[in-house]
């Protein structure tokens, strides 16, 4: 089934739309490192209702079709992930610069001994 193309603008715009109003709010919460953090959470877990759902209920069950969806996906950019920062990356970080500030440096992993 092709798309309508009208309806894929419609469906565009909408999504710009959306899209100004998430930078809008996160322009909003600068300086508010809590409600950016909860923005991104909220946002990781309506990426997961999205693949979880519509989405992969929307997969062709033809091998051929969906052969054809993963090569448009992979020259289109690939799968859509949203990362998540790792929180002990972001620890061991800030006490390497810890360190060269003078201050004592903590073990990297203070459970191994």
């Amino acid at each position: 089934m092709t798309p309508n193309p009208d309806s894929t603008t419609d469906q565009q715009q909408r999504l710009a739309h959306l899209l100004g109003q998430l930078d809008d709010l996160a322009e909003e919460l600068a300086g508010d490192p809590q409600g950016l953090l909860s923005l991104l959470r909220q946002l990781e877990q309506r990426h997961r209702t999205i693949q979880d759902g519509p989405f992969r209920s929307s997969l062709p069950a033809d091998r051929n079709r969906l052969f054809s969806l993963l090569q448009e996906m992979e020259r289109s950019g690939g799968w859509p992930y949203i990362p998540r920062l790792q929180l002990r990356t972001f620890m061991d970080l800030l006490q390497r610069e810890d360190s060269t500030d003078g201050l004592p440096r903590q073990p990297e992993h203070p459970l191994a001994v």
